[in-house]
């Protein structure tokens, strides 16, 4: 069963997202990232070429042909994907096809409208038996 993880109460969404896809590209682990707000996927790759500091997050979008050598694949649909490691969200929305990965990582920001679309996914997740567990970004990135 999918194991998901909400990091909540991040102050720069987009920079939250970017160190943690850094931890995971250190620990040689694949993954995707479910971005279908084109504005959002864009930030995100910017941060990912300058996070971390000294040095380079390899990444591609889903369209790239090399997209299957790509550690890191920034994706708007979830269809036909190279990676069913771990799945990052960044839509507001429960990801489609989730469960086919082995992890769902949530970044919830600290916005009104960010913690209520949040509340509803990990209700959707608790209602259909996942282990939700829940990590508090208070204080970092």
């Amino acid at each position: 069963m999918t194991q998901i993880f909400f990091y909540h109460n991040a102050a720069n969404r987009i920079g939250t997202t970017a160190f943690l896809i850094g931890r995971t590209f250190a620990q040689k682990k694949a993954l995707l990232v479910y971005a279908p707000d084109a504005e959002i996927a864009a930030a995100l790759d910017r941060q990912l070429w300058a996070q971390p500091p000294t040095g380079f997050v390899p990444h591609v979008g889903a369209g790239s042909p090399l997209a299957a050598q790509t550690p890191v694949v920034i994706a708007s649909t979830l269809e036909s994907l190279p990676h069913d490691e771990r799945l990052f969200n960044l839509s507001s929305d429960v990801p489609p096809g989730f469960s086919r990965f082995t992890s769902l990582i949530e970044i919830v920001g600290r916005g009104d409208e960010e913690r209520a679309d949040g509340r509803k996914r990990a209700r959707f997740y608790k209602d259909r038996g996942y282990d939700v567990r829940y990590l508090d970004c208070t204080g970092k990135h």
